[in-house]
């Protein structure tokens, strides 16, 4: 058998064109939500609505900063510390509001053990490490395949399993994120940060940026996929050879 490389195959643009166009159209709606939100005002800004929910959850401990970057916001579970971009941070806006409510929910998430957060956070090393690991594993397959080494067949798989990691991670990632956005609508409007314009506003950005997480897990699902069925054609031809 010859060795094949796919980074060029039109299968897999054909199968991950549905991801890609949800990426696109969700991305779209995120930019535009987020740009009707900021022009809604709240009554707080973005840090001071994150640190209210957090103090009247009766999480004084868990600290707000600042971070770089556009759209850097976050919640880092290990130095229980919620993280918001300077826009978010400084803005009294229902996109703000919206986003740092979102993030502090992932921080009550923690302090309540949300079973899902915690499997989530466990499986990061495996979303972190698992696509390299599945790409050396790949290529290294293959060459034992090509060399007829009945041993390429265990480290494919073993290899798919590896980005299997990542599929998982963003699959259970998925409750987390919809129940952060469920938990920040529920508190802006309970705490009235938001008035009636402003929670439409904040549902609209967060509703949003829910369909990026949907399209980012259907993209890794089928990425998965279409290497499972390379994968499954080298182990076949092997097996005829």
């Amino acid at each position: 058998m010859t060795l094949a490389f796919f980074y060029f195959d039109p299968l897999y643009f054909i199968m991950l064109s549905p991801a890609l166009i949800l990426m696109a159209w969700a991305q779209n709606r995120v930019h535009s939500a987020y740009r009707r939100g900021s022009q809604i005002d709240a009554h707080l800004s973005g840090a001071a609505a994150a640190r209210h929910i957090l103090d009247r959850a009766g999480l004084q401990d868990v600290d707000v900063e600042e971070s770089h970057g556009f759209l850097s916001d976050h919640y880092d579970p290990r130095h229980r510390v919620v993280r918001l971009s300077a826009d978010v941070y400084h803005s009294r806006s229902a996109t703000a509001v919206g986003i740092a409510a979102h993030e502090a929910g992932h921080a009550l998430q923690h302090a309540h053990g949300y079973a899902p957060l915690a499997i989530r956070n466990a499986a990061v090393p495996a979303a972190q490490f698992g696509p390299g690991l599945f790409f050396v594993m790949f290529i290294a397959g293959m060459v034992l395949a090509a060399m007829g080494k009945a041993i390429g067949t265990p480290v494919l798989l073993a290899g798919l399993a590896c980005y299997g990691g990542l599929v998982f991670f963003q699959v259970v990632n998925l409750p987390v994120e919809f129940n952060a956005s469920t938990r920040a609508k529920a508190l802006l409007s309970e705490y009235q940060i938001v008035d009636g314009e402003g929670a439409a506003a904040v549902r609209k950005v967060l509703d949003a940026a829910a369909w990026t997480y949907v399209a980012a897990t259907l993209q890794t699902l089928l990425t998965f996929l279409y290497y499972a069925i390379q994968i499954l054609r080298i182990i076949g031809n092997t097996n005829d050879d």
